[in-house]
């Protein structure tokens, strides 16, 4: 049965305790993670849940990855401070009820949660970051699959876009696979994986690094599509990669095919 938590706050503001929680959602209907001016963001409606706990009383959330419009994320992770009042009263699972109840009917569920130390920050103390990118490669177009895939009908050569992903695994000024708009101090990161395999009409791209840039994962993925259908060479990834300059590669792959699938972290949270 849902749980019904509301309490007002009438304590010491100062008096909180962290709760780190695991979310999956369906970005179709959002404008991404982070709240903006204007749209539905999956921000908006973890923090009006959580509010609905504290008598209206505004929480904010801090989250390792801020997903764009049309992504998706199965294993995101966030952090909430929530008055000791309110928490006093929490198991994790009766916190992940909660705020599934207030969140419905959005494509939004936590799935876990727990209280952590004031010094764990979802964003700050995650070590790792893994993304899956999804091509549906077949010549029918999706119908069940048309949110949750790039659709490309030309056959796609995995052993050529293996080989060029594994160019890219690595340290390197990564200038050419980030967005114009990416705040990033630096261009550099170390991808940890990139892998490119087949499952039937499906070809997966599965990234792992501590940190990516706006759009790298998708402009990756622009760019091994090249390679796959005999357009680019590997030669041609590999000066992509030494111009750093976001012209010389790929286009940048469609959002609906990323999807965030964990967040690592040296201790488990949730363990």
């Amino acid at each position: 049965m849902a749980t019904r938590l509301s309490v007002a706050a009438t304590h010491d503001p100062q008096q909180a305790c962290r709760w780190a929680v695991q979310l999956e959602y369906d970005g179709t209907p959002f404008i991404g993670w982070q709240r903006q001016a204007s749209g539905r963001s999956v921000q908006d409606v973890l923090e009006a849940a959580a509010a609905r706990l504290t008598g209206g009383r505004p929480v904010a959330s801090i989250v390792a990855g801020r997903t764009d419009a049309g992504v998706h994320a199965a294993g995101q992770v966030a952090h909430l401070d929530l008055p000791l009042a309110v928490s006093e009263r929490l198991t994790g699972a009766r916190l992940c009820d909660a705020l599934n109840f207030h969140m419905k009917p959005d494509p939004v569920a936590v799935l876990r949660a727990a209280r952590v130390g004031p010094e764990f920050s979802a964003r700050f103390s995650a070590i790792r970051r893994s993304y899956e990118y999804r091509i549906l490669n077949r010549p029918a177009r999706p119908a069940l699959d048309a949110n949750r895939a790039w659709h490309v009908r030309q056959h796609l050569d995995i052993a050529r876009m293996q080989a060029a992903a594994a160019l890219l695994v690595g340290r390197h000024d990564f200038s050419s696979f980030r967005a114009a708009s990416c705040q990033a101090r630096s261009p550099v990161r170390t991808l940890d994986r990139l892998d490119v395999t087949r499952a039937g009409e499906s070809v997966m791209l599965r990234a792992e690094a501590r940190s990516f840039l706006h759009h790298q994962i998708r402009n990756l993925a622009g760019t091994l599509k090249l390679v796959g259908d005999h357009r680019w060479n590997l030669e041609d990834v590999a000066a992509a990669l030494a111009a750093r300059d976001r012209s010389q590669a790929g286009p940048t792959a469609p959002p609906q095919g990323l999807c965030l699938l964990a967040v690592a972290y040296p201790i488990d949270p949730f363990a």
